[in-house]
């Protein structure tokens, strides 16, 4: 039996469960990273979510289930070239505000060149489904950025790897995230 809980900071959800307990409701290298949390206490701070993917993208979300955008964050992947090698990251960032993609994160990568991910990249590199990627379970190795906004915002709800369900978490635990570093003025 799937048990609910109803410790939802924000929005209106008919129910919400620890993360790491609907393991059907996350890509598979979400429900990956979060197993891997286990006794650290970490797991039980992520939430999960199941709701409609039709209203995945976030302004549809926002309204629909009434999360204020300043508490939704969103999860680009980046491709950074230097010298013909790309480096691939993602970049977490509060909806009220943008990735400043052209200058602080090819700075931040000394990069000649920084862009969005093509889709079918971001999504075969993940994952994840596009529309749900999450910095949660990203591949070994790819720097994860996030906005110093979103580490400061008590809870954030960010994708989870699925179209059909949100995580909502501490936004300082995205800063712990593996190969995490916080940057200010990576969102304008």
């Amino acid at each position: 039996m799937i048990r609910s809980s109803p410790a939802v900071p924000f929005g209106r959800f008919d129910a919400s469960w620890p993360a790491a307990s609907r393991p059907d409701l996350l890509a598979e290298p979400v429900a990956t990273a979060l197993g891997q949390w286990g006794g650290t206490g970490l797991a039980e701070s992520v939430l999960v979510v199941d709701t409609d993917p039709e209203v995945a993208d976030t302004a549809a979300f926002c309204a629909a289930y009434e999360v204020p955008p300043d508490v939704s964050a969103n999860c680009v992947v980046i491709a950074a070239k230097r010298g013909g090698v790309v480096t691939h990251a993602a970049c977490v960032a509060l909806a009220t505000t943008r990735v400043d993609v052209n200058s602080a994160v090819r700075k931040h990568f000394g990069a000649r060149k920084a862009s969005f991910a093509p889709m079918d990249t971001a999504v075969a590199e993940t994952g994840m489904e596009y529309g749900g990627i999450t910095p949660v379970g990203l591949p070994g190795g790819w720097p994860l950025l996030v906005d110093e906004a979103v580490a400061a915002t008590p809870f954030v709800l960010i994708g989870s790897g699925k179209r059909r369900s949100k995580l909502i978490l501490p936004g300082a635990l995205l800063a712990r995230l593996p190969n995490a570093e916080v940057v200010a003025g990576l969102a304008c």
